[in-house]
């Protein structure tokens, strides 16, 4: 028997989860059967749960959109999987399970000796801050990048990656506690999101340009981003946390002339090939084994106690992300 977490409507992910076990069959022709070991609870997975997610739950669903595990057995026409590797789901939703079986092509390969909790948390948040510093602008080394939610795993991720590329980062925050602990990770500066916390950035910044924001907030904070912002920068929207409409000021686009772009790394995540998969998966899986990229862990939390993680993952005050023991 193999226990895994489904939803049969959605609604409060405390109330609705439940927590089930099924036989399981043997994998056949080009499936692939993985004994996942964990998996983090990210917004997006308690969103698809409650339905305010980009994309409609059909119930009953397994929720979670990321995780890590190893192959367990493989079809008789597998060709690039075999037992015992490392893998990452790249299915859209469905890691809140002991066992996950799919097409071989739905995974990606680690190298064996990753940190497996580190690797559960590689899908979503460093490939989406990856995407966010090379798909829209090509930056030179020294240049500034703009962001909001710096907390975040996003957040946190992109200020790293950006300190590998020799980007510089401005980041805004909401709670001034988080300004050394950014910092720690890298980050050049970090400001209130607020008014004050604009005009503190422009004194950073001076006369150098500030080509690239990073949105994950909207509302008053994108207009802090926008105000930032050089004549013909790029704002890049991927969420939005206040769950408040983007609003522009006239004169952002008039006299500015800003671009706004959007990012929903669950669709790159499917249109990319697999050599596009791995330039981003191979330089990320690299500096995951040196240590120069962290995603900080609150807890971690047994199958079992699944009320627990929700609870804490809905918790605004986190030190980390919380993350599902599988096993």
């Amino acid at each position: 028997m193999s226990s895994f977490l489904q939803f049969d409507h959605t609604g409060n992910p405390a109330n609705v989860l439940q927590l089930k076990e099924r036989v399981l069959a043997p994998p056949e022709g080009h499936e692939v059967r993985v004994r996942m070991r964990y998996a983090p609870v990210n917004p997006a997975d308690l969103n698809f749960i409650e339905g305010t997610y980009g994309r409609a739950a059909h119930p009953p669903c397994i929720p979670g959109h990321e995780g890590c595990g190893e192959v367990e057995e493989v079809g008789s026409a597998v060709v690039s999987l075999a037992k015992g590797d490392v893998v990452i789901p790249l299915l859209g939703t469905g890691c809140w399970t002991q066992h996950l079986t799919a097409p071989e092509h739905h995974f990606a390969k680690l190298p064996p000796q990753i940190d497996a909790v580190q690797a559960s948390m590689l899908r979503v948040n460093p490939v989406t801050a990856w995407a966010l510093l090379n798909h829209h602008i090509r930056l030179a080394k020294g240049s500034w990048v703009a962001q909001n939610a710096a907390n975040s795993g996003v957040g946190r991720a992109l200020i790293q990656l950006a300190h590998h590329f020799g980007l510089r980062t401005i980041n805004f925050v909401r709670r001034a506690e988080l300004v050394d602990e950014l910092k720690t990770l890298g980050a050049d500066a970090v400001v209130l999101d607020t008014a004050e916390g604009v005009a503190e950035a422009k004194k950073i910044v001076g006369s150098e340009p500030v080509q690239l924001a990073a949105n994950a907030v909207g509302g008053d904070s994108a207009i802090h981003l926008m105000d930032l912002l050089s004549s013909e920068g790029i704002m890049v929207t991927y969420g939005a946390m206040s769950r408040r409409s983007l609003k522009v000021p006239n004169k952002f686009l008039i006299f500015k002339n800003l671009q706004l772009h959007g990012l929903w790394i669950t669709k790159w995540l499917e249109k990319a090939s697999t050599p596009e998969l791995y330039e981003v998966l191979d330089p990320l899986t690299a500096l995951i084994e040196k240590g120069e990229l962290v995603t900080a862990i609150d807890q971690i939390v047994p199958l079992a106690d699944f009320k627990q993680a929700i609870l804490r993952a809905q918790e605004g005050s986190r030190h980390g992300k919380v993350i599902l023991d599988l096993a």
